[in-house]
């Protein structure tokens, strides 16, 4: 958690708990204390109430140079996470971006959306867009719009020129300000931005990801009326053991003791459990076509909670679109590009110092500066695509993403643990007991909490000496591989049930010599290291349709193809690829009963069953190459 909060911000924190901490603490990265008073003694602060063209009004924030010798540009940022402090004489620590957006000047707007926190309106998780809207018909993109019409046209001292950005939800909302654009809005950054629930957050592939399970509550209760208090309350564990508790959990039937029919994002997740049309029109990714405004998409390689998202905003806007449109990847977790920690760290591994402020300081200041105060002709000095090596911990800079000079190269899972370019031309299966009662932890950690950072490098010795995950790996390299882009499983498997997940990891396989750093774990050595580079699941009703599960037919021979998001890694010489294969990553992911039911959260305790999956020899790992 970011160190050195403003004592009222950490009262905030703990008042709305974890979920709450992390995307607050995303809007308020750690400042030093000579800045504490930087926002008061240099920008006035207002409040005001803007109208939507149906009536609605949403509460919104705005923050002034006092220096009112000059123009400048507005940068806005919609959140559902309340624009505290509120009142006109509380101020924040620290506004804007970054720091340097903030020390050279800036009008800085925060708005609550429609339903959250002190604006009026009724909340929609994920409102769907509605294109071709008229009269008083509204979604997120006429609120923003609405919004920005009332700033040029009230806010003294504005330049007429309007930047939109956000972290996590609030990249959702930046993403959404390109849709019907106002023509004032020139530049906009979504970070970390969700694309689609069905695939980010709560649900990757069909798969009910339990460790969001608690910000359900975060989401789900409605409010009547404007607020500046939290109104809702999230489930306390009342153990230091998470997967203890959601073993005890089992079913998922079992968890609705502690959210009732009032939960309406819990309802529906329990009653949408396929990708129907309720998912799809809550989809941004599909509208992302003819867009006007410079964007530039941010996000973190060791991402837990929105990969999907980002990386298809980019690839979508780049598809159907004429923009200045750019990518930026760097070895971050969940907003780590937001925050000012000197040394950056994911799990156990270092990747490099003052990162973050690099990406601050010469790439999103650039980009909002060049578009918002210069010339604005797209000549900005960045990179299309700049993406950091996570194996060699170096930046590189890209035409296009992925790149132009790469292959698609498969590595065949073969029998006794071995991960090769060829197959043998013998049949022959790699066979695992899957047991949902006891399943695969996708952490050694005991913790509690939601949102889950470390593991995405974490070592996975622990997994792969387990006998219910498959483990594949290369001989020692003798030359560096670099994967640059998509991953694809293309397993052939069969099972003696009816249900099963399929959870692929990418794996690199330190040295034996390989030195430890200050930021291990006692318990852990690098020496033979096991970082995780990339996993994904799929819940396997879904391997032909997403909006049509089908049980698998037992011990009958069925293809399983899992896509696992975008990675820029290099193994280096004297490492090992490997490639893990399990059904249950737990409680990151619900356990699969391993018997067909419709609905898995009205699945009955009869229904968990063990079962033998067995992984066939033609199974293969198609990684996208760098050459």
């Amino acid at each position: 958690m970011i160190k050195n909060f403003t004592i009222v911000l950490v009262l905030f924190l703990v008042l709305v708990n974890c979920k709450e901490e992390k995307h607050q603490a995303l809007e308020n990265p750690e400042t030093e204390k000579v800045e504490d008073t930087f926002v008061k003694d240099n920008y006035t602060k207002k409040e005001v109430m803007v109208e939507m063209r149906d009536g609605i009004k949403l509460h919104t924030t705005i923050y002034s140079p006092k220096d009112t010798s000059k123009t400048y540009p507005i940068l806005m940022m919609r959140t559902p996470y309340s624009c505290r402090p509120y009142g006109e004489a509380e101020f924040r620590s620290k506004i804007g971006p970054n720091k340097y957006l903030m020390e050279e000047g800036n009008i800085m707007v925060y708005q609550d959306v429609r339903g959250r926190w002190n604006s009026e309106g009724v909340y929609d998780n994920m409102r769907a867009y509605i294109p071709n809207k008229t009269g008083k018909q509204f979604d997120e993109a006429s609120d923003t719009y609405d919004t920005i019409e009332w700033l040029v046209n009230n806010v003294e001292n504005n330049n007429g020129n309007v930047g939109a950005y956000g972290i996590s939800y609030p990249g959702f909302y930046a993403t959404y300000s390109l849709l019907d654009a106002h023509p004032a809005l020139k530049a906009v950054s979504p970070q970390a931005c969700i694309g689609d629930f069905f695939f980010d957050d709560f649900i990757h592939n069909g798969a009910y990801l339990l460790s969001y399970w608690r910000a359900t509550g975060l989401f789900g209760y409605m409010k009547n009326e404007p607020t500046t208090e939290a109104w809702y309350k999230l489930p306390d564990l009342g153990t230091e053991d998470q997967h203890q508790f959601f073993l005890d959990h089992m079913p998922l039937s079992k968890l609705n003791a502690f959210y009732d029919s009032t939960n309406v994002f819990m309802e529906q997740i329990k009653t949408h459990v396929t990708y129907d049309e309720f998912w799809q029109s809550r989809g941004i990714i599909q509208h992302l076509k003819d867009i006007k405004p410079a964007t530039m998409v941010v996000g973190g390689l060791f991402d837990a909670e929105d990969l999907y998202g980002p990386f298809n905003t980019y690839k979508s806007i780049e598809k159907n679109s004429d923009n200045y449109n750019t990518v930026v990847f760097g070895p971050w977790s969940h907003g780590d590009w937001a925050r000012t920690k000197e040394r950056q760290v994911v799990g156990n591994i270092h990747f490099g110092d003052s990162i973050s402020d690099y990406f601050q300081k010469n790439i999103e200041t650039k980009f909002f500066n060049h578009f918002l105060k210069g010339e604005a002709n797209g000549e900005t000095g960045l990179p299309e695509a700049h993406m950091f090596n996570t194996g060699t911990k170096a930046w590189q800079s890209f035409e296009s993403w992925p790149p132009q000079n790469t292959a698609k190269e498969n590595y065949f899972l073969q029998p006794y643990e071995r991960l090769t370019q060829r197959a043998t031309r013998n049949i022959a299966t790699s066979d695992f007991i899957s047991d949902p009662k006891k399943p695969v932890p996708y952490t050694e950690d005991i913790k509690v909490g939601f949102t889950p950072r470390k593991f995405m490098t974490d070592d996975q010795r622990f997994a792969s000496r387990r006998p219910d995950v498959l483990t594949f790996e290369t001989e020692i390299l003798e030359n560096d591989v670099t994967l640059a882009g998509d991953i694809l499983a293309k397993l052939k498997v069969s099972t003696t049930g009816t249900a099963a997940d399929w959870i692929v990891k990418v794996v690199d396989v330190f040295p034996a010599d390989t030195e430890n750093t200050d930021d291990v774990q006692d318990h852990l050595k690098l020496s033979n290291y096991h970082m995780m580079v990339r996993s994904e699941v799929l819940r396997g009703r879904f391997r032909n349709s997403m909006s049509k599960p089908e049980p698998f037919v037992p011990n009958e021979k069925t293809a399983v193809n899992l896509k696992l998001q975008d990675v820029f890694h290099t193994f280096k010489k004297g490492h090992k690829i490997q490639v893990q294969v399990q059904s249950t990553f737990f409680p990151y992911i619900d356990a699969n009963p391993q018997t067909y039911v419709d609905n898995i959260f009205e699945a009955r305790e009869s229904d968990f069953q063990k079962q033998t999956h067995k992984v066939y020899n033609d199974s293969s790992i198609e990684f996208t190459i760098l050459k």
